[in-house]
């Protein structure tokens, strides 16, 4: 039975946290770098930059690895 990733929300089979989410040692990438590459990946997928981290926080703030971060909080007026 899989489950998500709380960073991400990617299907993964055991751990908190997906591949794409952690650092070499397996540890979750700090706010700055999983921001970065949240928003490289709406890019990709056509949101043009300012939607695209508007669409990242948003969907951070339903993360549990992120909900409570203060950049998160910040970022969304809170």
């Amino acid at each position: 039975m899989s489950q998500a990733c709380e960073s991400c929300g990617m299907p993964i089979e055991t751990g908190h946290y997906c591949a794409y989410c952690v650092d070499e040692a397996g540890v979750l990438q700090d706010f700055s770098t999983r921001f970065e590459r949240m928003v490289q990946w709406q890019q990709r997928r056509g949101s043009p930059r300012g939607q695209a981290e508007q669409e990242t926080i948003a969907y951070m703030a339903k993360m549990p690895a992120w909900k409570d971060h203060p950049e998160v909080l910040a970022r969304l007026g809170g």
